[in-house]
């Protein structure tokens, strides 16, 4: 068996369609948990967040999204995963992470893969986050948050919330998700 390759660790959407995951498209206003979207995210410029608006700035308002991280190798459960995140700008929007409660999941499953929010400004709680609150600190390997296993052909939900600072307009302001794990023994 060959290792997992960073290829086959994919960011894809999250839909609230559809009867199931991996079966319907969604987009970045889409992303708002239930289920693994059969497309990615790529990490392009505004394809998770839009700008935000002058209004949403001046009320210090918070944004959510979920996405999944989905091992599509077939052959090896991605072990004692983590995730984390790097930002360019501390003075633009600040973000942070969490975990969605519900274990990793097949692919296609029929269950909720994720918890489901009404709206972009709605956000997971309580028992809906692994962690019990959004982390700042996850920002490098050391500090990451567990995934724990993704076994193959599954996926596992996690949340950004985007923090409006009410600070000067920001270009380029972005942030960078990393997922490690071990391929375990072949």
């Amino acid at each position: 068996m060959a290792a997992i390759t960073t290829a086959e660790i994919l960011f894809r959407y999250s839909t609230t369609s559809g009867s199931a995951g991996n079966s319907t498209s969604s987009t970045a206003t889409g992303s708002l948990g239930k289920y693994m979207a059969s497309n990615g995210w790529s990490g392009a410029a505004n394809d998770l967040f839009d700008d935000i608006s002058g209004a949403e700035n001046t009320a210090l308002t918070d944004d959510y999204r979920c996405f999944f991280v989905y091992n599509s190798n077939t052959l090896n459960d991605l072990q004692n995963a983590v995730i984390w995140f790097t930002q360019a700008d501390a003075l633009g929007a600040t973000c942070s992470i969490a975990v969605d409660v519900i274990t990793a999941s097949a692919a296609n499953s029929a269950s909720a893969q994720a918890a489901q929010i009404a709206n972009e400004t709605t956000a997971p709680t309580g028992a809906q986050i692994v962690t019990g609150a959004f982390s700042t600190t996850a920002i490098t390997q050391g500090t990451a948050l567990s995934l724990g296993t993704i076994p193959k052909t599954q996926c596992r939900a996690v949340w950004i919330k985007r923090h409006a600072q009410n600070n000067a307009a920001k270009t380029g302001d972005d942030l960078t998700i990393n997922v490690a794990g071990d391929t375990g023994a072949l």
